[in-house]
C-alpha cells in the first residue's frame, strides 16, 4: 500500500470521525426546540453536548488540513466548485458556536428562544448539506482535463444529492436521538426515547432510498455489484438493529448500532470513490484520484510521521472528556442563570 492511498484512507478515517462525534451533535441541536419544553429542559439537553461539541469540530478542521496538505488538487477542486455550500455551512457552524456562547448571557426568554433556534439551524443546515456534497463526489460533477469545476451552484442540487442530503439528516437525527437515550434522565429520556422510535423508521426509509439511487445514478452498480458486499449490507444491518436495541431499551448499543451505520456508510462511499478522490462527469478519465491530485512523496511521508506522533494524543485526550462526562444529567443538576 503506497502512501497516497494511506492518506484517502486516513483522510476517510478524519471525515468517519467527525460524523460518528459532530453528527450527534448536530442530531442533538435539531431535536433542542421540540424536545425541550422549558428553559430547563432546553439547558440540559445544551449541556449533553457542551463538554464536546467544539472538540468535535476539530475533526473537520483537520480533514480539511490534510486534504489541503496530500491533495492540494482534490482541496483546491472541491473548494473552489462546492464553494457556496460549504461556505453555507461555515456560516452556520459560526452561528452555532456562537448560540452555544450567547445563549446564557440573558435571562430573557425571547433571547434564549432566538439562539435556541439559532442552534437549531446551526445543526439542520450542515447535516442536510453534508449529505449533498458527499453524494455528488460519488455521482461526479463536471471537472475539465485541467481539473477545473466548470459548472455552477444548481448542478450540485439534484435529485441524488438531495436524496443523500436527507439521509444524512434523518441517520444524524436519531444519532442525536440515542445520545441523548444515554445522557439524559427521568422525564426528558422519556421523550428521548419516543422521539428514537419515531425517527427510527423514516431514517431507514430515506436511507434505502440514498442507496437504490446509488445505483441508478451513480457506477456503484459497477464497482460493487449486485451484492456490495459486507460494508454497505453491514451499514443496512446495523441502522436495522438500532431500531430493535432502541425499542427494548438497550440504550448503549442502540447508539453503538446508529455509529456503526454512519462509520460503515463512509468506508462505502470510500470503497465507491477509490481511487478516485472526485469524480468528473464529463468524463471519467478527468476524474481526480489519489495519484494526479496528490502532493510530492516527499510531503507525503513528512506527514505520515507528525500523524504518528501526535493523532494518538489527540485520540487519548478526547477518549479522556468522554469518560470524564458520561454521566446523565437532567434537570436536578442545572445550576440558575
Amino acid at each position: 500500500m503506497d502512501l497516497n492511498t494511506v492518506w484517502f484512507i486516513l483522510i476517510m478515517v478524519l471525515f468517519i470521525g467527525f460524523f460518528l462525534l459532530e453528527g450527534f451533535d448536530y442530531g442533538v441541536g435539531i431535536l433542542l426546540p421540540f424536545l425541550g419544553r422549558d428553559d430547563a429542559d432546553r439547558r440540559v439537553i445544551i449541556n449533553t453536548i457542551g463538554p464536546f461539541w467544539d472538540g468535535n469540530e476539530v475533526w473537520l478542521i483537520t480533514a480539511g488540513g490534510a486534504m489541503f496538505a496530500a491533495f492540494p488538487h482534490w482541496y483546491a477542486t472541491l473548494f473552489s466548485g462546492f464553494y457556496l455550500p460549504l461556505l453555507l455551512i461555515l456560516l452556520t457552524l459560526i452561528v452555532r458556536g456562537v448560540a452555544f456562547e450567547f445563549r446564557s448571557k440573558d435571562r430573557n426568554p425571547n433571547w434564549r428562544r432566538l439562539w435556541d433556534w439559532m442552534l437549531f439551524t446551526g445543526s439542520f443546515v450542515p447535516a442536510f448539506l453534508w449529505g449533498v456534497a458527499f453524494a455528488n463526489l460519488v455521482r461526479g460533477v463536471p471537472i475539465d482535463a485541467e481539473m477545473q469545476y466548470t459548472g455552477g451552484f444548481w448542478n450540485l442540487l439534484n435529485p441524488y444529492a438531495l436524496a443523500g442530503g436527507l439521509a444524512t439528516l434523518s441517520l444524524f437525527t436519531l444519532h442525536g436521538a440515542a445520545f441523548l437515550n444515554l445522557r439524559t434522565k427521568a422525564e426528558l429520556l422519556d421523550r428521548a426515547h419516543k422521539a428514537a422510535v419515531r425517527l427510527w423508521l423514516p431514517a431507514v426509509v430515506l436511507v434505502a432510498a440514498f442507496v437504490v439511487g446509488g445505483y441508478l445514478a451513480t457506477d456503484m452498480f459497477t464497482r460493487l455489484g449486485i451484492n456490495p458486499g459486507p460494508v454497505p449490507l453491514g451499514a443496512g444491518a446495523a441502522l436495522l438493529a438500532a431500531g430493535w436495541f432502541i425499542r427494548q431499551r438497550y440504550y448503549g448499543w442502540a447508539f453503538a448500532m446508529t455509529a456503526l451505520t454512519i462509520a460503515l456508510a463512509m468506508i462505502g462511499v470510500g470503497m465507491g470513490l477509490y481511487p478516485r478522490v472526485m469524480v468528473s462527469s464529463l468524463n471519467n478519465d478527468w476524474s481526480l484520484t489519489v495519484y494526479n491530485a496528490s502532493s510530492s512523496p516527499y510531503t507525503l511521508r513528512v506527514m505520515t510521521i507528525v500523524a504518528a506522533i501526535f493523532v494518538p494524543v489527540v485520540l487519548i485526550y478526547q477518549g479522556w472528556s468522554y469518560r470524564i462526562f458520561r454521566q446523565r444529567i437532567g434537570r436536578e443538576d442545572m445550576l440558575e442563570y
